[in-house]
């Protein structure tokens, strides 16, 4: 039987694309074999299972009946600054609880670079917070010049945690501060806590007063990156906080908070506004940032996500629109957790979805580095001088020293154990809404893709870039790391 002549030419012109387009690629070694696969999955109930070696095959282009995650990597954005949590007086109170042997697991889980999660950020309190055992300052109360100033309370339980922490992430470590309130006697209510706001008769004392805490903490070895202007700004709660309009942040700032980090020669700190939700964030960051002076202290707009009062999607799309209005800053998030702690939720597998699409979607938007809230609570999801009780990834029985992990901590794991400090951001889309996907360029070239399922079905899906293709199979309700 012979063959029909158009029949041969076409075979022809498959066999010389394949020629052109994988021959030089294969001869400069720019082709891998084999793909790398991690799965958490809640069908089989494992966390971080490596799979076997996909091989990576050529194909031109997907198929429009396909499941396709479409990469990219001409196109870098974003420079990935990192991913930790907050050591507060809570987490560094439960961790003075517990055993030797179990202080050293939980430093593992979180901070060991390889075999934990490889945190590299933290965010502490300056003053007390919610998630203190009690209100304190570092002052005397009435001492406006700050005289009295002493880090002794941190001492005890903060600063041998963080110390700890910072023994495994070594000089790549950040640590950012963030005031929840000044010190009553500055304040127009007279009180820490329900809301007030700085009178500006102590604005200089209060700026002030950053520079003393950071000076106090480089002085025990503690390196400061940054800090954040005011932790929520807008919301007046029943524990320690402060109101600022977006007009007297930038103020503060402008002519307060920025000079004196200059005049203490301390300009390199990365300087965080915001701080608060992803709903104002639109106009919180255009009344600062459109004022040359203000902007010019700004490092980063923070958020949270605790925006959804009544229900309803989160709102990542203000975080593009901040993006795009403002390139040149960055976007940070600085606190999120899952509230009303109930401890038969250990195992919600809810909670590490919440996590991974949050994740997914804000670095899609444009975010540089992800900051939990507390880095691991007790087994009353404390302690907290408020009775305002949360869940962390981790908890532990400070009387059993039995660690409980949610799955919220495996979900955070498949970002922060495989995208690494100075990665970029490549184009990632999705072909369904089946899937949610994220993806990333190392250093040393290596792609990393994250991409979730949080449906009630398997599914088979690939991943194309350029006319490379990887075929994979995914359970329901799972989370996967693809790298190559």
């Amino acid at each position: 039987m012979s063959i029909p002549r158009p029949t041969i030419i076409s075979i022809q012109i498959f066999f010389f694309c394949i020629f052109v387009i994988f021959v030089p690629q294969l001869l400069q070694g720019q082709i891998p074999k084999h793909a790398r696969i991690i799965t958490t999955s809640k069908e089989a109930n494992q966390t971080w299972v490596e799979g076997n070696n996909i091989t990576i095959v050529p194909k031109i282009q997907a198929l429009e009946t396909e499941i396709s995650v479409f990469l990219d990597t001409t196109k870098l954005f974003q420079e990935f600054i990192g991913i930790g949590a907050a050591i507060t007086d809570a987490s560094a109170e439960t961790y003075a609880k517990v055993s030797k042997q179990t202080q050293v697991k939980l430093i593992d889980a979180f901070y060991h670079p390889t075999n934990g999660l490889g945190y590299t950020i933290i965010r502490t309190n300056m003053n007390s917070c919610d998630f203190s055992s009690g209100s304190y300052t570092y002052i005397d109360e009435g001492d406006k010049d700050l005289k009295s100033f002493s880090i002794e309370h941190d001492k005890q339980f903060k600063l041998p945690l963080i110390q700890a922490a910072q023994k495994n992430i070594g000089e790549s470590m950040k640590l950012y501060i963030s005031p929840w309130s000044p010190p009553a006697f500055m304040k127009d209510n007279k009180n820490m806590l329900q809301g007030g706001k700085l009178l500006p008769s102590y604005y200089q004392p209060w700026a002030n007063y950053y520079i003393k805490y950071i000076q106090a903490l480089e002085k025990e070895g503690i390196p400061v990156w940054g800090l954040s202007v005011q932790n929520e700004p807008m919301a007046i709660q029943k524990w320690e906080s402060c109101i600022y309009t977006a007009a007297e942040e930038r103020d503060f700032l402008k002519t307060y908070l920025g000079p004196t980090l200059y005049a203490a020669g301390m300009q390199s700190k990365k300087v965080i506004v915001w701080d608060h939700n992803r709903d104002m964030i639109v106009q919180r960051a255009g009344t600062i940032l459109a004022d040359p002076e203000a902007a010019s202290y700004v490092w980063g707009v923070g958020y949270h996500w605790y925006e959804n009062w009544s229900g309803g999607e989160q709102m990542y799309d203000n975080l593009g629109l901040v993006n795009q209005l403002y390139p040149n800053k960055k976007l940070f998030f600085t606190e999120g957790c899952k509230e009303s702690f109930k401890p038969n939720k250990y195992n919600d597998w809810s909670f590490g979805e919440f996590y991974a699409k949050a994740m997914i979607k804000d670095f899609n938007n444009g975010v540089c580095g992800f900051t939990d809230w507390n880095v691991f609570l007790d087994e009353t999801g404390g302690p907290n001088h408020v009775g305002n009780f949360c869940f962390a990834p981790v908890h532990v029985d400070t009387k059993t020293n039995e660690i409980y992990y949610t799955n919220a901590y495996s979900y955070i794991g498949h970002f922060s154990r495989y995208i690494k400090q100075g990665a970029r951001r490549i184009t990632c889309s999705t072909s369904r809404s089946a899937i949610m996907a994220t993806a990333f360029k190392n250093l040393d070239g290596s792609i990393v893709v994250v991409v979730m399922n949080q449906g009630e079905t398997a599914l088979d899906y690939q991943i194309q870039l350029g006319s490379l293709s990887v075929p994979i199979k995914m359970p329901p309700h799972a989370i996967q790391t693809i790298i190559f």
